[in-house]
């Protein structure tokens, strides 16, 4: 089976994305675990013009960086088209599948360190 790649944004002008790595486990809530599809579970932020992000979730806050990644991965987007053959006596279908490039992701976010505790006054 044949796939195709196709990338619509043109040469080197595709979003880039990153990912977040974060050592150990988030977990919901009990009263949030039916809810997850768009949770939002802290704030991202850069507050330098340093390659030095911040996560806070909740009462923690976590300091990470930018890492490359040594190879990039491309972020994609699966679409089928259905293709029917209508021969005498034979009524068979056949479908084409073919990837989109909607990203690529260049860097990852790491954030090794233990969260440090917010405790407001």
């Amino acid at each position: 089976m044949q796939i195709r790649v196709k990338c619509s944004c043109g040469e080197g002008k595709c979003p880039e994305w990153a990912i977040v790595e974060l050592q150990g486990t988030v977990e919901a809530q009990p009263a949030v675990q039916d809810r997850l599809q768009n949770l939002q579970i802290g704030l991202l932020c850069r507050p330098s013009s340093q390659e030095v992000y911040t996560l806070t979730v909740g009462y923690h806050e976590l300091t990470g960086s930018k890492v490359p990644l040594k190879k990039p991965l491309l972020v994609l987007k699966k679409t089928k088209h259905s293709e029917s053959h209508n021969q005498i006596g034979d009524a068979s279908s056949s479908s084409r599948v073919e990837l989109h490039v909607i990203g690529i992701i260049r860097h990852r976010i790491l954030f090794k360190t233990r969260p440090k505790a917010l405790i407001s006054s």
